[in-house]
Parts: C-alpha cells; sequence; structure tokens
C-alpha cells in the first residue's frame, strides 16, 4: 500500500506542476489504481475501471483521457489550457481528428508548444483533448498547418 501512496503523491505533484495547483486531487481522488511499466514506473492511472490519464515516457508529464480532460475542464476556468476552435471544426475535432490553425478563434496565451491542452468550442463545450504544436502567437497569425494534435475525440468510439 505504501508504494501506491507514493504513486500517487507523485502523479497528483505532476498534475499540480503540468495544470496548477489543485489539479492533482482534482483528477487523482484517493482509489484510483495504477498500471506500472515493466521498470516499475507509473504509466496509466485508472478511475472506476476508466484511464484517466497516462505518464508520457519521454518526458514524465500527464497525457490526458476525454475523462481526465473533463476533470480538468471542470476545475480550470476558461480560458486556461484550452483552444478554441470555430464551428465549421466541432464535428471532425469532436470525432479525433487534427486541429488546424485556420480553425483557431482563440487560445489561452500562456500555453507553450508541447503543452497538453482542451479542444472547445465557442461556448466552451469541450471537444477533444491534444497536444499544442505551436505556439499561441504562430497559431492565431500562420493560418495554415496543424495546430493541436488530437489525442482523443469525444466522440471517438475507444479512448485509446
Amino acid at each position: 500500500m505504501q508504494d501506491a501512496d507514493k504513486n500517487l503523491r507523485k502523479v497528483r505533484s505532476i498534475a499540480d506542476h503540468q495544470f496548477g495547483k489543485g489539479c492533482g486531487e482534482a483528477l487523482f481522488p484517493e482509489g484510483v489504481t495504477f498500471l506500472l511499466s515493466r521498470t516499475n514506473r507509473v504509466r496509466q492511472i485508472i478511475n472506476n475501471g476508466q484511464r484517466i490519464a497516462t505518464v508520457r515516457a519521454k518526458d514524465g508529464m500527464l497525457t490526458l483521457s476525454i475523462a481526465g480532460a473533463q476533470v480538468i475542464h471542470n476545475v480550470l476556468p476558461s480560458p486556461s489550457y484550452r483552444v478554441i476552435v470555430c464551428d465549421d471544426a466541432v464535428p471532425f475535432v469532436s470525432k479525433g481528428k487534427t486541429v488546424f490553425a485556420k480553425h483557431v478563434i482563440s487560445l489561452d496565451k500562456e500555453l507553450r508548444a508541447g503543452e497538453e491542452v482542451l479542444v472547445v468550442d465557442a461556448s466552451d463545450k469541450l471537444l477533444a483533448t491534444g497536444q499544442l504544436l505551436l505556439s499561441p502567437d504562430e497559431a492565431l497569425s500562420i493560418g495554415r498547418g496543424p495546430a493541436v494534435d488530437v489525442r482523443n475525440g469525444i466522440d471517438q468510439e475507444k479512448d485509446t
């Protein structure tokens, strides 16, 4: 049981660092379970049989499932960690398709390329989660090419 407590403290501190204070406890309540790698490192965090997040091997940061993204969406006020897309892109993004720069209306100016983001529509409805590929200035000014590599859309059948 000691290892589970240590793992819980570790993933909570990663979430607090990545998304802001308080996100760790919101994302990972008591009783979450962990899938470990062969080297006993935390890989996936499961709550009630549903994957909440995965710890990326290359940098130790979290990637969110839709369930995890919904928790962050509810905890953080808009526009924190959000990329807002135009209505034309909504059906595609919610199916897990890439967000292109020309569809980005607005986004959190504090974001950096490579960060995990929530993709929302103009009314702040969660559509997807993914990785930001461009800086906020680039995403708004370039007007072409991919802006967010979408990992999971809310309308996808399976959660990978």
